[in-house]
């Protein structure tokens, strides 16, 4: 179905469902660069929004039950990640991911508040949380729906289903 404007319609938006591995992460951000890109974000909208996707389900894989699996040979179980998303035009879009973390949301808001500690410079790795809170308006932490686990949720513009004050 097409919307008015000659984009796809899709009130639901984008919905994996993914094993926990890096391989399956890869596989998530040319399947939603692809969607958001048929929707009309381009250029730096599109690389912001594919880098927080990549960004959030990397981390949902190291730190949300994945074990930093490569791939589903080195998975200890079916362990699962979610992406959901919205793109409601050039620079308004909705990024969730849900993993199987024992981390709590307060802890990882913690880690995502402004008083969070600067990474260590001398790591390669610890500055995704840093570099998603400059993309993003916002960056919320809470219990996943899916009863263990966390719900990363970034937003960037407001939806046009948002009121304005």
């Amino acid at each position: 179905m097409r919307a008015l404007n000659g984009q796809p319609s899709d009130p639901e938006g984008l919905k994996l469902d993914l094993p926990a591995t890096h391989a399956a992460g890869r596989m998530a951000r040319r399947v939603a660069h692809e969607y958001a890109a048929t929707r009309g974000l381009a250029g730096e909208g599109l690389d912001r929004l594919v880098f927080v996707v990549g960004e959030l389900l990397d981390n949902a894989v190291d730190h949300g039950g994945g074990q930093a699996a490569l791939d589903q040979s080195e998975l200890d179980g079916d362990v699962r990640v979610h992406l959901e998303m919205k793109v409601h035009g050039e620079s308004c879009w909705e990024v969730h991911v849900e993993d199987e973390s024992d981390l709590s949301p307060e802890a990882l808001t913690k880690l995502l508040g402004a008083d969070a500690e600067m990474p260590d410079l001398e790591d390669p790795r610890g500055r995704g949380l840093l570099l998603l809170r400059g993309f993003a308006d916002s960056v919320t932490a809470s219990a996943s729906s899916r009863g263990k686990g966390l719900r990363v949720s970034v937003h960037l513009g407001s939806s046009p289903d948002t009121p304005t004050p």
